[in-house]
């Protein structure tokens, strides 16, 4: 059978490369140490979601590594832009890398830096209010003994190559049938999920773990936060623990290719009965990824969708 990834062409330091030929050297310091920069971006309508919060959320990774590639945004824009054409791809998934490139092997870098960069992507759902979410129905969340690595060792906010702290993570509920992984930090607070960012509802108001812990700002979680503060929605950015995210009224994640998707079981927990009466198998639930959230979240999914609609398919 054909891998459906050996019919794309991903775009390799400059080049457009049929994806059997896209290789990386195996003494590039990405593939060695993990010693490269990375974002993972939706494209809808054949634009970049959000594309300059992505790129300024790229360069403080750089910055933090001291990866001077001397690439600019217009031109990692373009290479982006040529691999999505190439691959006639205006809904996809999009992962943009830049390593330190190939050095001697040692752990200590050079200063002179000749980058790796690497454009893959892969095709997509439609977005907006006419589209359908990529999961199947609502995640199920599951705490695990897998800390949050400290901001103070490796900074949240720096997304490299170096995902074993998530990797760990996921690899524990591979014994439950959990979707993502609730990480905590060291001294037991909510950080985020392996892949995603945390919400939750009490008493009306919207709840995510703030920036000042180990919690990488993600780009769909900004929106939300603006969403919400259009709609007069009160949110708190505060500490909160496993318990208080067991016995929150609505629970949701977000992540640049989930959106916003909802929640319905925290540590082997149900959140409470369907708002909506739906029951597992109805026809409702089965078309509709929203039928069973709370208002909170349904009304948040149904903003972005509609911001979507505005400003990707309505030109």
């Amino acid at each position: 059978m054909t891998d459906p990834d050996d019919e794309r062409v991903f775009h390799v330091d400059g080049a457009l490369v049929p994806a059997e030929e896209a290789t990386v050297s195996v003494r590039d310091r990405g593939f060695q140490y993990g010693d490269a920069a990375f974002e993972t971006m939706r494209a809808y309508g054949g634009d970049i979601f959000r594309w300059q919060a992505h790129a300024d959320r790229l360069a403080e990774t750089c910055s933090i590594l001291e990866l001077e590639h001397g690439i600019t945004d217009a031109e990692l824009r373009e290479r982006i832009d040529e691999t999505l054409a190439a691959n006639d791809c205006s809904e996809a998934y999009v992962r943009l890398s830049i390593t330190r490139g190939v050095q001697p092997g040692k752990l200590t870098p050079d200063e002179a830096v000749n980058p790796t960069v690497v454009v893959i992507v892969k095709p997509l759902s439609r977005g907006g209010s006419d589209g359908q979410p990529v999961y199947e129905g609502p995640a199920t969340l599951q705490t695990v003994k897998t800390k949050r690595v400290p901001d103070s060792a490796i900074p949240a906010r720096a997304k490299t190559h170096n995902y074993l702290n998530e990797i760990l993570a996921r690899l524990e509920l591979r014994v439950s049938d959990a979707d993502e992984a609730i990480m905590v930090d060291a001294d037991g607070h909510v950080a985020e999920g392996a892949t995603s960012n945390l919400f939750f509802v009490r008493d009306n108001a919207l709840r995510t773990p703030r920036l000042d812990g180990p919690v990488l700002p993600g780009i769909t979680r900004g929106v939300v936060l603006d969403i919400a503060d259009k709609e007069g929605i009160p949110v708190e950015e505060g500490t909160y623990t496993p318990d208080d995210i067991r016995n929150a009224d609505e629970v949701f994640v977000t992540n640049s290719t989930w959106e916003i998707r909802p929640v319905d079981v925290v540590d082997g927990i149900s959140l409470g009965d369907d708002p909506a009466g739906a029951t597992a198998g109805d026809e409702d639930t089965e078309c509709d990824p929203l039928a069973t959230a709370g208002p909170v979240t349904t009304l948040l999914a149904r903003l972005f969708a509609a911001r979507l609609d505005r400003e990707y398919y309505s030109r």
